[in-house]
């Protein structure tokens, strides 16, 4: 899956955040570590989704796809 990320360069380094995953965000020393640690944060973000969704009752759990 892909998603947008912004990225932002400061004098502590780079701060990252996926708007698509409202409270997604990560940072890191370097612009790889960063990106590096955003794919960690969506990763992680998804699975506890995935485990909210499977404890509450008569939801399902489906992909749709979109042109854009």
């Amino acid at each position: 899956m892909r998603y947008k990320i912004v990225l932002h360069q400061s004098e502590e380094g780079y701060s990252v955040s996926c708007p698509g995953l409202p409270g997604c965000w990560s940072q890191g020393a370097t612009e790889a570590e960063a990106l590096e640690n955003i794919q960690t944060a969506i990763r992680e973000y998804l699975t506890a989704v995935e485990d909210l969704l499977q404890d509450t009752p008569n939801t399902e759990v489906r992909e749709v796809d979109i042109a854009v």
